[in-house]
């Protein structure tokens, strides 16, 4: 157990050791049965976390704003659109000012090429923690609260050579980045996972998260493989993702625009013309029935339950994705808890 981590930022998972994931684990176990038995733990009491959003969200915003009250701290919403960001203020001076009038910043910043940046320039100038609520290349809450449910689910020691499937599927509601499947296949190897990705080409992941993502398997008793075949990766799984994630190799072709940099998430008539080519991968009673027996459908949500996934599914009896999704609060409880126990 990791006993001192106040003042740390959470950019990436990858930047933390497996025992200070385990510790920040531990730690949501334990605030969420404090929870559901009414028990107080406001052991932040009277501090202060900016939130800012350059995207829209539900269980982030939300799950933030709860954990943070239920602590005792209180969390102050941004919306980037309304902030002085669009007259000028820098990464630098947000960070600056914020961090010198409260305990954390934490923010959603998801435009393809400029949000990791622009959060990790954050990071650089504040004086207390910064927190990654998702950006273009990452998702560590909802990679954390993933994890949680897989444990709660096997067992908190018995993840070592679970199969795990990454998923692509045909979706059309929304241009969703790459940062959930880049979490997930860089952080479950370190848990000694057998994880398949399966996609259509031309959503590949990049070729740097493929080579983490494989050094973690090395290092951890892991794995990592790639298949184009959808029923490939749902045969025999304990786990599997089935999820819509946009072409980082399409976008980085792109520079960045005034849209990406607000985070603009409407789907192109190219990008609907690239999708449709793929509406066969979805995710189907008949290719559910091909998992173990104990397998979970998993999805960090919201699902396009059209093309994405079919209702008998996304509703059915190994679906656990409420139980996911409850899992954020207590997770991101857990990160700020000692993060926000200790300035820099």
């Amino acid at each position: 157990m990791v006993t001192s981590m106040g003042g740390k930022h959470l950019i990436t998972l990858q930047e933390w050791t497996n025992e200070e994931i385990d510790t920040c684990l531990d730690t949501a176990y334990d605030l969420k049965l404090k929870f559901a038995r009414k028990i107080p733990h406001a052991s932040l009491r009277d501090e202060t976390v900016f939130i800012m959003f350059f995207d829209e969200s539900t269980r982030t915003r939300n799950s933030t704003e709860a954990g943070a009250t239920q602590l005792g701290a209180h969390a102050h919403f941004l919306d980037a659109s309304k902030m002085q960001i669009q007259h000028g203020d820098s990464a630098k001076d947000t960070a600056m000012i914020l961090s010198s009038y409260g305990h954390a910043i934490a923010c959603r910043h998801c435009g393809w090429g400029v949000g990791n940046a622009y959060i990790r320039e954050m990071a650089k100038y504040s004086r207390v923690p910064v927190l990654n609520l998702q950006c273009d290349l990452y998702h560590p809450m909802q990679g954390l609260a993933d994890l949680m449910t897989i444990q709660e689910h096997f067992g908190r020691t018995k993840t070592q050579g679970l199969k795990v499937s990454i998923i692509w599927c045909y979706a059309t509601t929304h241009k969703k980045p790459i940062s959930v499947p880049v979490t997930q296949a860089l952080l479950f190897p370190r848990y000694g996972m057998e994880v398949t990705l399966a996609y259509p080409e031309g959503y590949e992941l990049p070729d740097w998260v493929i080579a983490q993502a494989e050094e973690n398997a090395r290092k951890n008793g892991g794995t990592i493989r790639i298949t184009h075949n959808i029923r490939e990766a749902f045969e025999g799984a304990d786990v599997v993702i089935p999820k819509n994630w946009g072409s980082w190799y399409a976008d980085s072709k792109k520079a960045p625009t005034d849209e990406k940099r607000a985070g603009n998430t409407t789907l192109t008539q190219e990008e609907l013309e690239r999708l449709a080519k793929n509406k066969s991968w979805k995710c189907t009673q008949e290719l559910m029935d091909l998992t173990s027996e104990n397998s979970i459908y998993m999805h960090a949500l919201p699902a396009d339950r059209v093309n994405e996934v079919e209702d008998s599914v996304i509703d059915g009896p190994h679906s656990i994705i409420y139980q996911e999704a409850e899992n954020r609060l207590h997770t991101v409880k857990a990160v700020m808890d000692p993060t926000m126990g200790g300035r820099r």
